[in-house]
């Protein structure tokens, strides 16, 4: 007898409906698994069979075929244990489903050798996506019905066991759905930028940085303030949508990685060590993983030390930083996860850091600076909008007291001006500055004349690429929407061109 079972499973974000069908046929007892399954679904056999022993099932002595459809998809992981068991009790006659039911309802999980049904990764994308896939309910394992429950409009069982979920479907025993979880941002308090003492323009970078979402580098010597500059940059972005928190949610979902019951409501701030290889930077592996880029969606991803990174990693940054996707090829299939973040990263300006600091002298030698600073490409540089010294303090700063416009409360406040201004201009497709295509640059960025005359002396002086051009002009329109201003006046060109400057001190270095 032929049974057909829903399930389903996600590429990438992506959910894709998978149907298994079990057959049951005359024959020694034999339990095949077909339809591109992993090393993990194959050994599901082992795991269904003595489940359904354990749970007082006895498995009919029959040949036993699963189909994993379709069968050009490839499968990977344990959530296909459940639907496998209740197809195979629905053919050998334990069960008289309906077939409406079956059709409209998803089956999840893994099974434990006792019978208990153990929670798996990535339930809230498929939870999102049940209903344009056609179905009504999903049957999950208790502990992944609390995340499943963000997602309202569709009926949740949560079970804990195969004999409960037996009893469940002959109608012997009453499951209450699940209720659906009511969403409430929580509050989160992050550190102040009222913390850092001194370091103005470096401040007012990071305030452009979070009005705009451009990228920045911070250069400077070791204790001069980067980290902790870069740690307190979470606070001043504005808050996430609610589209934002699904789409950041449902990532760290397939990753195992989503607390119990909530969506990521907060910019999430992802500090990778340098020693981190390629596939955990961009993701990767066999069946291809979120990496940290992507962890950092609609958040902030910190490379502290950029150098230190391995060439071939950090350059792989270069197309997520354009596109805010990437995208994985394997030999079946390509996977695209999100990737939009900010990049924040810092940089000693030397191997022993001190080159330029007014406290302490260099050490090393010309051609040690350069191989230092070999290690970061031209074109890398480029894709960074904000280039920011930051210097080390000095007494008289840490007694000063801060400007009112530098203030953690009057910086959030004109981001938040700057924010809505963005959304007003741009509509919510674009939405954030450092987002305008090349064609809409005119149309957005409207200069006046003497503007105009300073951004052609920036580009003859400072030698600038078209991308250079380009992302010195929405730097230019982010800091005119700080201050509220319809056009790009010459004052917004000076302060942008300041933050391009850095291309010819890292210049210098080499010298």
């Amino acid at each position: 007898m032929l049974t057909k079972i829903s399930s389903a499973t996600t590429l990438g974000i992506d959910t894709y409906s998978v149907d298994v069908e079990v057959d049951l046929s005359y024959g020694l007892l034999q339990f095949h698994i077909v339809g591109l399954p992993d090393a993990a679904i194959r050994e599901s056999k082992q795991r269904v069979v003595t489940a359904l022993k354990q749970s007082g099932f006895k498995l009919p002595e029959r040949k036993i075929i699963v189909n994993l459809a379709p069968a050009d998809l490839k499968k990977e992981g344990t959530l296909f244990d459940l639907p496998i068991a209740i197809g195979i009790l629905q053919g050998a006659g334990n069960l008289a489903v309906d077939a409406d039911f079956l059709r409209e309802t998803i089956f999840l999980g893994e099974l434990s050798l006792d019978g208990s049904i153990r929670p798996v990764k990535g339930i809230l994308p498929i939870a999102v996506d049940c209903q344009q896939l056609g179905k009504k309910r999903i049957i999950i394992a208790q502990e992944n019905a609390h995340e499943a429950a963000l997602i309202h409009n569709l009926e949740i069982i949560g079970v804990q066991n195969l004999v409960e979920l037996v009893g469940y479907l002959r109608n012997e025993k009453n499951i209450a759905p699940t209720t659906p979880t009511k969403y409430e941002p929580s509050v989160q308090q992050f550190a102040s930028l009222d913390d850092v003492k001194g370091q103005y323009q470096a401040k007012r970078a990071l305030q452009i940085c979070a009005a705009g979402r451009h990228n920045i580098l911070c250069i400077g010597s070791p204790g001069s303030g980067k980290t902790m500059l870069a740690q307190r940059l979470a606070g001043l972005m504005p808050a996430m949508s609610f589209e934002e928190m699904l789409e950041v949610s449902k990532i760290y979902s397939i990753s195992g990685k989503l607390a119990k019951g909530n969506l990521v409501s907060h910019r999430t701030f992802r500090a990778p060590h340098h020693t981190i290889s390629a596939p955990g930077l961009v993701g990767g592996g066999s069946f291809p993983q979120p990496g940290e880029i992507s962890l950092a969606h609609h958040g902030i991803l910190f490379l502290d030390e950029l150098p230190e990174f391995k060439r071939t990693t950090i350059e792989l940054l270069r197309q997520p930083l354009e596109s805010g996707t990437v995208s994985i090829a394997r030999a079946q299939h390509t996977i695209t996860f999100p990737a939009s973040f900010v990049l924040v990263a810092a940089l000693n300006p030397c191997p022993c850091g001190f080159f330029g600091d007014s406290k302490r002298a260099c050490v090393c030698q010309p051609g040690q600076v350069k191989r230092y600073l070999d290690k970061l490409s031209g074109p890398l540089l480029d894709r960074i909008d904000l280039q920011v010294p930051v210097a080390s303090v000095t007494y008289d700063e840490l007694a000063q007291k801060q400007p009112e416009q530098l203030t953690a409360a009057a910086m959030h406040a004109a981001i938040q001006i700057a924010v809505a201004r963005q959304l007003e201009r741009n509509g919510p497709e674009i939405r954030w500055n450092s987002q305008i295509a090349a064609n809409n640059i005119e149309a957005h960025c409207r200069l006046t004349d003497k503007a105009r005359e300073l951004v052609k002396q920036a580009f003859t002086h400072l030698n600038l690429s078209m991308r250079g051009y380009h992302k010195l002009l929405k730097v230019s329109r982010t800091i005119a929407d700080l201050e509220a201003c319809d056009t790009v006046e010459a004052q917004h060109i000076q302060e942008a061109v300041l933050y391009r400057s850095l291309d010819k001190f890292l210049g210098k270095l080499t010298q």
